[in-house]
């Protein structure tokens, strides 16, 4: 358990103290033996027009009840390279929503988004260093969870599924190839409307992961937070024999990581939860 809490707590004029497993015992009661157990809390910065990730993150910690997860919204509404777009992850929005996830004292804040995909790695590296530097919570992201699980896997050639355009497709096959992750085949839906990337049918996002896996790629990407992929990737995985890696699956394993929780027990929502 991390999060700093070993103050004692008082219940019902006792003392408790934490145990190295987040357990508060609750001493100088003779009759009442009870235990307060402090959840691990995991806050997710969540684009404003995100459908998906919320829902898709608390069914996976169904499998986890002993962790609670906690969303902060930001404006995010279009996914483009144009400098409006662009303007939308601008570390002053991003830092006042981890701001207030930090007021209810969560164990790690994680940016549920993939930006740093066509804005580089270096993005997010910057934000976490950000994000632990204003509000003392370590940090953790999607895009940098995706790099440590290719360096995991060892995984240099990958097959890219995402609703985004031609331009921005293009942008992350580049920033990942100069990092040593090709994308050596791609399907994407040529959207912009971030929360129409919800609205694309399972079906079809399970015909792009067929057709990637085809190229003898080493794992399958499926780059949007507001994409339904999550089930279909882990419904795959076994049948096609690749490892595939939804993005808020992702965003959850980095999140788990960096707060020190094993996640074996979401292991039927993919392979990366047994890394």
């Amino acid at each position: 358990m991390v999060g700093g809490r070993n103050s004692a707590l008082k219940v019902g004029g006792a003392a408790g103290n934490c145990t190295a497993n987040g357990v508060y015992a609750i001493v100088g009661l003779e009759q009442d033996k009870r235990t307060i157990t402090i959840m691990p809390r995991l806050g997710m910065l969540t684009p404003s027009s995100n459908t998906v990730l919320e829902p898709v993150t608390y069914a996976m910690l169904r499998d986890l009840p002993s962790v609670t997860a906690h969303f902060a919204r930001f404006k995010v509404t279009e996914i483009a390279l144009s400098q409006a777009s662009l303007g939308q992850f601008d570390d002053r929005p991003v830092l006042d929503a981890a701001e207030l996830l930090a007021h209810a004292k969560c164990d790690v804040i994680a940016w549920n988004g993939t930006s740093a995909s066509w804005l580089g790695f270096e993005r997010d590296e910057a934000l976490v260093r950000g994000i632990a530097l204003s509000t003392g919570i370590r940090a953790a992201t999607c895009v940098l969870g995706y790099r440590t699980l290719f360096q995991k896997l060892g995984a240099r050639r990958i097959g890219l599924v995402t609703p985004y355009t031609d331009d921005v497709q293009a942008r992350i096959a580049a920033n990942w190839g100069a990092a040593g992750f090709n994308c050596v085949a791609e399907r994407h839906c040529g959207i912009s409307d971030n929360f129409s990337f919800c609205e694309v049918p399972e079906t079809e996002i399970e015909g792009m992961i067929r057709d990637v896996a085809r190229a003898d790629c080493d794992c399958v990407v499926v780059l949007c937070t507001n994409m339904r992929g999550a089930a279909v990737a882990a419904r795959l995985e076994s049948e096609l024999g690749v490892t595939i890696l939804d993005s808020v699956a992702v965003t959850l394993w980095a999140s788990l990581q960096a707060a020190d929780i094993d996640c074996r027990a979401l292991g039927t929502w993919g392979r990366l939860f047994s890394l």
